[in-house]
């Protein structure tokens, strides 16, 4: 079984993992812009202080709401004609990218919010009595503020994604979750299954590692 195995990732891994790699890059650059965006328009919008839009913070919100609502393997199937319109192909890491980055937007979007609601009010209050603009209050007090939250939201969206990108493997997505439904579940290499499972598990510890340090050192 372990010569197997060898042989398998050998032959599949650095390919597979090449794939993640555009799946997760891709996603995590869009989601992080986009959601960020849409995340500080829903918190502008619901503030007296800045856009006040009651409308503009319940269609954005509820446009949010329906995607996080939807399971990613639906959303996958759901986008697919969007996909080939956007990019000619329904498969490939590319293709698969786009229903993650379109998770991974309405999904920072809610956490970027969360996280500038967290702000002390009266450090806002103060930049404004100080006739601070409504730009340089968002750049230099909003932003900076949140900045650990943020970063926090960005590590827990990072590895959902990682999780969702597995499963983009079930409509041709390719990447490292696909070798464990290919290998691992269609055809009983449990030694691969294994592999993948570990190498997940102490990839996503680092991921969290890492964002938790670089979180606690903005803290400070």
């Amino acid at each position: 079984m372990l010569d197997a195995t060898l042989e398998i990732l050998s032959r599949e891994f650095a390919k597979a993992a090449w794939e993640s790699t555009i799946m997760l890059g891709i996603s995590t650059v869009l989601g992080v812009i986009f959601g960020l965006i849409c995340g500080l328009v829903l918190y502008l919008s619901d503030h007296k202080d800045f856009i006040n839009s009651r409308k503009l913070n319940s269609v954005l919100g509820y446009i949010v709401n329906v995607v996080r609502s939807i399971p990613f393997i639906i959303l996958v199937v759901f986008t697919l004609p969007f996909t080939f319109a956007l990019i000619g192909t329904k498969i490939g890491p590319v293709a698969a990218a786009v229903p993650l980055s379109i998770c991974a937007i309405a999904f920072y979007a809610r956490l970027v919010e969360g996280s500038l609601k967290e702000v002390d009010a009266g450090v806002i209050e103060a930049a404004i009595a100080s006739g601070a603009s409504k730009s340089l209050i968002i750049k230099d007090v909003l932003l900076v503020e949140a900045a650990p939250g943020l970063i926090r939201g960005f590590t827990v969206t990072f590895i959902s994604l990682i999780g969702f990108s597995a499963m983009s493997g079930m409509v041709g997505g390719g990447g490292i979750g696909n070798i464990a439904i290919m290998y691992g579940y269609y055809r009983y290499e449990t030694g691969v299954m294994l592999f993948v499972i570990v190498f997940l598990v102490l990839f996503v510890q680092l991921v969290q590692y890492l964002g938790d340090k670089w979180a606690n050192n903005l803290s400070k």
